[in-house]
């Protein structure tokens, strides 16, 4: 029988994708010139599509590790860290452009939608860009990787891969220089490709997955030394104590937003509803239209 539901699921979720693959937006000209460079791409805009995490499941990361959390920072000589701005979610996909008109774009652009997504998000950890790079770094919750939504949240990050990133102008400037120097051939493929790795592409007719889907609580383009690497792991596995079971969270919107170097969201610009389609612009209250 699992192995029944696991086939359903599967086919679900690809017949998903087929459905929700749009014409790609129109193409922007690409820059990749700044994968050869040792340094980082210097950052102008990045624009993303994320969702935003309820205000429930924030009250309860607050009331829960985020004390902790900051204590740990602080002690740990992250400041900066402790205080920087972020709207907590679990991203879909970013683009780089500096184009003020790149939300809009993305708005026309936007693949058929997901339905509401029920998930857990669990366990906590530390990751880098490229393992080996130094920097940045992020504290990340995870999410139970199982479930009907767990794969339509799969399905969707495919679908939108192929629909926004050709609105980028070039690669996130997080994934070059000293990053994509430190990665992976198919990490790097995916970099020249569509301009960021931890996404999903089809290839030779077949889904092919590198998502991740998690909600980051610390930003860093401090040294991740090794110990700011064991005093990170070791928050990780406290948090862990505090949180064993995770926190279920129910995903209605989806939203585009505009994202800092590291990836945190900045501000909110379009929430879209997952049940009824419809597009709030969050600066002016006013319903928008999609495609």
């Amino acid at each position: 029988m699992t192995t029944r539901r696991t086939m359903l699921r599967t086919g679900a979720a690809a017949a998903f994708v087929l459905a929700a693959l749009a014409a790609p937006a129109s193409a922007q000209t690409i820059d990749n010139s700044a994968l050869t460079s040792s340094d980082f791409r210097p950052h102008a805009r990045t624009f993303g599509l994320v969702y935003t995490l309820p205000a429930e499941v924030n009250a309860t990361l607050a009331a829960t590790v985020g004390g902790p959390l900051k204590e740990k920072l602080l002690n740990a000589g992250l400041a900066t860290e402790a205080a920087m701005f972020n709207i907590p979610h679990v991203t879909v996909v970013h683009v780089h452009n500096a184009d003020p008109a790149t939300p809009d774009k993305m708005l026309k652009a936007l693949p058929k939608l997901p339905p509401v997504l029920t998930v857990t998000l669990k366990n906590f950890y530390t990751t880098e860009a490229a393992k080996g790079a130094g920097r940045p770094w992020w504290l990340d919750l995870g999410i139970v990787k199982e479930g009907a939504s767990y794969e339509a949240m799969h399905a969707f990050n495919t679908a939108a891969t192929a629909a926004l990133t050709p609105l980028r102008d070039g690669p996130l400037p997080r994934c070059t220089g000293p990053v994509y120097a430190a990665m992976g051939d198919a990490a790097k493929d995916l970099v020249k490709t569509v301009g960021v790795s931890g996404v999903n592409i089809v290839k030779d007719g077949k889904e092919v997955r590198s998502y991740n889907p998690h909600n980051t609580l610390v930003y860093s383009m401090a040294k991740f030394t090794p110990e700011v690497q064991a005093a990170m792991n070791q928050t990780a596995k406290q948090f862990n104590q505090i949180l064993p079971d995770g926190i279920p969270v129910t995903f209605k919107t989806v939203s585009i937003v505009e994202l800092g170097f590291a990836g945190n969201v900045l501000r909110e610009i379009y929430r879209i509803d997952l049940e009824t389609g419809k597009a709030l612009a969050v600066a002016t209250g006013k319903m928008a239209a999609l495609n």
